[in-house]
């Protein structure tokens, strides 16, 4: 991974805005956790994010600051789970959590330096990692009728949110985790 930020230097390009946006799940028992699964999971939403939150931010900090003192926006993509503990997913519950952690503390050292470090914790959205819940019929069910949007959300919802943090109109926006959850956290 650490040779992603110099390819994309050497062909000439600069980096304005980062968005990490991967992520893994595994499911299981806390009591029967394979470390495995904790190491993968904890490797691609943790790990992962940081290393090219460091990466990309080190090449930010080298750019001049445009003229709204701006150098770059990092945005992370963590989870209604940087606020709750989730049930049989405790790597992706401490990975998010760290993902939220980490968006403050690189906030804190950056914003300073023109940088924002924002992260977007997206609510229950039905997609391939939730299969699982969205095929338990009971749990999905109780999802959805906490949901106030009374709707699991889309990769869709996620456009305006992203957009507002890569932009100059969240430039005194920093260390936030913004939810965008159809209103999940408000209930």
């Amino acid at each position: 991974m650490r040779e992603l930020v110099p390819k994309v230097l050497a062909d000439g390009h600069q980096i304005h805005i980062l968005v990490n946006c991967g992520g893994i799940q595994r499911r299981h028992a806390p009591h029967e956790f394979p470390d495995d699964d904790w190491n993968e999971v904890l490797q691609v939403n943790l790990n992962a994010v940081f290393t090219l939150c460091r990466d990309v931010g080190a090449h930010m900090l080298k750019r001049e600051k445009d003229s709204s003192g701006r150098r770059g926006s990092i945005i992370n993509i963590g989870s209604l789970l940087c606020f709750q503990g989730g049930i049989n997913v405790p790597a992706y519950a401490a990975s998010k959590g760290g993902v939220g952690q980490l968006t403050k503390a690189l906030s804190n050292q950056w914003a300073t330096e023109g940088i924002t470090v924002n992260a977007i914790a997206p609510g229950y959205i039905a997609t391939e990692m939730n299969t699982a819940l969205l095929n338990d019929q009971a749990r999905a069910d109780s999802i959805l009728a906490r949901i106030p949007a009374a709707r699991w959300g889309s990769p869709d919802d996620f456009k305006g949110s992203v957009v507002f943090l890569a932009s100059r109109a969240s430039a005194y926006v920093s260390g936030e985790i913004l939810t965008v959850d159809g209103g999940w956290m408000g209930r």
